[in-house]
């Protein structure tokens, strides 16, 4: 079993910051990435940010130079700083985690339960 537990969501004007984080706990043996997807009413969920073990990143266009993914591998957790937020940034956000256990070598994925980001003013 494992278990992400985010936060960090809310009301933020356009313009704004907002920092969602997300930790992760269980059975895990290895992260091979974790990241952030969003999903807004009426449309797909997406990729926001990823960064995998090795820190590599990668970002949606539409949140270069304004979102930054980073983690901190000894507390399993995943930050996604939001800078400079738009009214279209507004979608429930979901963490997602990519890892094995320890018995089990085969790439697993675990999300979270989501947290809402509204942009308004």
């Amino acid at each position: 079993q494992v278990q992400l537990v985010e936060s960090g969501g809310g009301l933020v004007q356009p313009g704004g910051s907002l920092r969602l984080s997300c930790a992760a706990s269980g059975s895990i043996f290895s992260i091979y990435a974790m990241g952030w997807y969003r999903q807004a009413p009426g449309k797909e969920r997406e990729l926001v940010a990823s960064i995998t073990t090795g820190d590599n990143t990668n970002y949606a266009d539409s949140v270069k130079d304004r979102f930054t993914i980073s983690r901190d591998n000894a507390k399993n957790t995943v930050y996604l700083q939001m800078n400079t937020v738009k009214p279209e940034d507004t979608a429930v956000y979901y963490c997602n985690l990519e890892y094995r256990t320890r018995y089990n070598p085969v790439r697993q994925r675990s999300w979270g339960q989501g947290t809402q980001v509204t942009v308004s003013s």
